[in-house]
């Protein structure tokens, strides 16, 4: 049983996610504030969380850094669920390690979708070769990825990126077929979300960062 925690200190609203949750057959965890969860992370592991940002103590955003810095946690898929809907926020949130974002109000069956999906993709392994190009390595069985054989902690969302573009190399891929190509069912809010992934692609694979080329007007392509 797939494990969802969330993380939301409105009561009411937490309920509302875990309750239809559990419909799915997911194993549910609530936390209130972020102390709590961040302590819970030592001694377990949840497949996904959905995260509020407005929280006492540990803010979300903080919650974000801290997974993505450590080693154990920096794959587990994070959505956070917030009110703060401007750019800047979701820019923001995308950018410390978020996998997605989602705004209140927010649609129940919507979210539902999301994690499913995101569950889905993790859940899928790849028994094709390892994708390597000079000392930038792939491996879709394990999530790994590698530059110069040290270990590069991409997100769910990140790797999927990354390793779309470097399936085919030189093929120009537009910002939507990247989305389809990871969320798969559904689409995301903001536009600047793939723009926002390959930035921080380039910044964590280094000297290798200058094969996700910018086509202008189009989208993206990996050229080795």
């Amino acid at each position: 049983m797939r494990k969802v925690w969330i993380v939301e200190d409105e009561p009411d609203i937490a309920d509302l996610v875990a309750r239809n949750l559990r419909k799915e057959q997911f194993d549910v965890k609530e936390f209130y504030d972020g102390e709590d969860f961040i302590d819970a992370l030592k001694s377990e592991l949840p497949d996904l969380v959905v995260l509020d940002l407005m929280l006492p103590g540990i803010d979300g955003l903080e919650i974000c850094k801290i997974m993505r810095l450590e080693s154990r946690t920096r794959s587990v898929p994070i959505i956070i669920l917030t009110a703060k809907g401007t750019e800047l926020d979701v820019v923001l949130g995308l950018e410390l390690g978020a996998d997605d974002y989602m705004v209140k109000p927010f649609s129940v069956r919507e979210l539902m979708a999301r994690i499913k999906a995101i569950l889905r993709r993790s859940e899928e392994t790849d028994t094709d070769n390892i994708i390597k190009f000079g000392g930038l390595t792939l491996n879709p069985e394990s999530f790994e990825a590698k530059t110069d054989g040290e270990v590069v902690g991409l997100t769910y969302a990140e790797f999927k990126t990354l390793e779309l573009l470097a399936r085919k190399p030189s093929r120009v891929f537009t910002r939507q077929q990247i989305i389809d190509g990871i969320w798969d069912d559904y689409r995301l809010v903001v536009s600047k979300t793939v723009d926002v992934h390959i930035a921080r692609l380039r910044k964590k694979i280094g000297k290798y960062g200058h094969m996700i080329k910018t086509v202008r007007g189009v989208g993206y392509k990996f050229e080795p």
